[in-house]
């Protein structure tokens, strides 16, 4: 009998799982499931009850929330306890093979999660069951917060993010005994990957910080960050690299590319194949970028105009070194919103013609929509950022780090809990996920004011709103040639959002939704043929009427990007003198990629 159970569970593609369940088990796992079931539907009864109730006397079927008081929808719970039980009685018979016919909506699901792509969670009827009965019931949980009523709809956000952070955490896939794979690898190895894994474990407890690749694959210099250049200029807050030519001549317009300061430059320069800043040389522009400095005690009092000024200076080194009288400026997320201040304030004061063109990467300047950043700007979140930064003037940037993970926690939190504890997996090395751990500090009161003059008081986009240096700027009195690039997938700078710009600058403007997020929506090159992106040379006034009217373009945007900033102009200048780094007034400090992107 036992051959028989070894040949069909090796038929099914399963050898080392447990064999397939007996009555007695099946029976026992039909128990477990149905029980946890049997408790959503209660609770969700329970809800019922007290939202009858509430009809009568409303405060004892109110759920509380700082202000408010939440009611849950009668109606819609009925709904859902009949749509809870009928999936859930069809699950069972499925199972236990009496179902039959096409498959349900909840089985094509399970089939599309990646967290349940090995076969095992299929073949196997145990973890069958276990995979849809969570799907079922996680479903039904985020569906609960819709049902709700008497919140706005950032509270709703809020408590919808929570509930989506709980149901992932609880996923079956990220428990070893009801993870197939790690249950057939812990009988593999005789429990040596768990070791391993609690090792991994315990060196990310130390360190305080997920560890989502190989740490000692990859150091600036040396395998990334390596596009030849120069540091010429040094301040408190950043050092400017200058490139390197690569062509005989270069365009008289320089690129400045200021990279968000919340993590590192080199973002835009992992590697010579997906460099940004390579391929921008070699299409015959003098680039320069910032490197910015990961906040110490000596930032404690960097504010908001600290990072305007420093744009400002920027912009004027490099105009001053190669005598012209523009720059091409490039601002990435964060780094973006502040160019849109700089820009207003150069506005304000009528020195507008130092910009001949301005591109934005992702970047934000109107909140109102901003994702689910916002669920982390509420007084709790504020405080807790001011008891982290307290002694030091600063924030520790693995805070942030994890608040960005949170935000795709199924991909940057889970699997790496599966991957690198449960199954005790070497690390890949990937270049991305090093520069995504490569953590920056960020000044504490540049922080607070950011959170709360732009994410929770919108004040960039309302006229006067901020000053800088006694300076009120307005971002209509904006009319440089802009370039505004989106990641259609963005969780951190949503397009919506990013297409609020649009309704702000009043100079001539090319807006560009590019495929994927935040990070490979932008670091797409040519070469890879990656992705897509999409444009409307129509004039339209909503993300949507873009869409609808759009034209998608295969591969990278890169090249639409550089046939507008040649367009606006194509002068070209021999690549000699001050072109080269260490060669003008300023002179070469060290190497690129410098210093201060090494300073931890």
């Amino acid at each position: 009998m036992a051959d028989e159970d070894t040949k069909q569970a090796d038929k099914a593609g399963m050898a080392g799982m447990p064999p397939l369940p007996s009555l007695e088990e099946m029976q026992h796992w039909t128990f477990v499931m149905g029980r946890a079931q049997q408790l959503m539907l209660e609770h969700v009864a329970e809800q019922m009850k007290e939202g009858a109730a509430a009809a009568f006397e409303p405060s004892k079927a109110a759920v509380r929330w700082p202000g408010v008081e939440i009611f849950p929808d009668p109606a819609r719970l009925a709904e859902m306890q009949t749509e809870l039980w009928t999936e859930g009685l069809n699950l069972w018979q499925r199972v236990l093979g009496q179902g039959a016919g096409e498959k349900t909506a909840l089985q094509e699901k399970a089939e599309k999660d990646k967290r349940f792509s090995a076969p095992e969670w299929a073949e196997h009827p145990m973890f069958d069951m276990i995979r849809q009965t969570y799907l079922l019931v996680s479903d039904r949980l985020l569906g609960s917060v819709d049902a709700l009523q008497g919140l706005d709809e950032k509270q709703k956000a809020k408590l919808r993010f929570q509930t989506k952070q709980f149901v992932e955490a609880m996923a079956p896939s990220n428990f070893a005994a009801t993870n197939p794979l790690v249950i057939q690898k812990t009988l593999e190895t005789r429990g040596e990957n768990l070791l391993k894994g609690l090792e991994h474990m315990l060196r990310d407890m130390r360190q305080g910080q997920l560890t989502q690749t190989d740490p000692e694959a990859f150091e600036v210099g040396r395998n990334i960050a390596m596009t030849p250049g120069k540091v010429v200029k040094q301040t408190p807050l950043y050092q400017l690299i200058q490139y390197e030519p690569t062509t005989e001549k270069v365009l008289k317009t320089p690129l400045l590319i200021f990279p968000p300061w919340i993590n590192r430059y080199y973002i835009l320069d992992l590697n010579p194949k997906k460099s940004f800043i390579r391929w921008a040389v070699e299409q015959g522009l003098t680039v320069f970028v910032v490197s910015w400095k990961s906040a110490d005690e000596s930032l404690a009092d960097v504010g908001f105009e600290d990072y305007v000024h420093a744009q400002v200076e920027a912009l004027d080194t490099v105009r001053e070194l190669l005598g012209v009288e523009s720059a091409h400026l490039i601002g990435y997320c964060v780094a973006g919103t502040y160019l849109a201040a700089t820009l207003a304030l150069l506005a304000a004061r009528g020195e507008q013609g130092k910009v001949a063109s301005a591109t934005f990467f992702t970047a934000q300047v109107d909140f109102s929509e901003a994702g689910d950043l916002q669920i982390f700007i509420d007084d709790e979140q504020m405080e807790t950022i001011r008891q982290l930064s307290a002694e030091k003037g600063y924030l520790d940037g693995r805070y942030m780090a994890a608040t960005f993970n949170l935000l795709r926690g199924r991909d940057l939190i889970w699997s790496y809990v599966v991957n690198n504890y449960l199954l005790g997996q070497d690390y890949t090395p990937f270049d991305l996920l090093h520069w995504n751990s490569d953590t920056t500090n960020l000044p504490a009161k540049w922080h607070l004011a950011y959170l709360q003059q732009l994410y929770r008081e919108n004040k960039l986009v309302q006229p006067g709103g901020i000053e800088v240096d006694g300076v009120p700027i307005n971002l209509t009195k904006v009319t440089v040639p802009t370039y505004v690039q989106a990641g259609r997938e963005d969780h951190i700078a949503p397009p919506r959002s990013v297409w609020k710009i649009t309704h702000h600058f009043k100079g001539p403007l090319r807006f560009v939704l590019a495929g994927s997020g935040h990070i490979a929506g932008v670091v797409n090159p040519p070469e890879a043929q990656k992705y897509q992106h999409w444009v409307n040379e129509d004039k339209v006034d909503s993300l949507d009427d873009f869409i609808a009217g759009a034209k998608e373009v295969k591969g990278s945007w890169w090249p639409d990007w550089i046939q507008w900033v040649r367009g606006i102009s194509d002068a070209e200048v021999p690549a000699k003198g001050a072109r080269v780094p260490g060669k003008g007034k300023l002179k070469a400090i060290e190497d690129a990629p410098g210093s201060y992107v090494r300073a931890r």
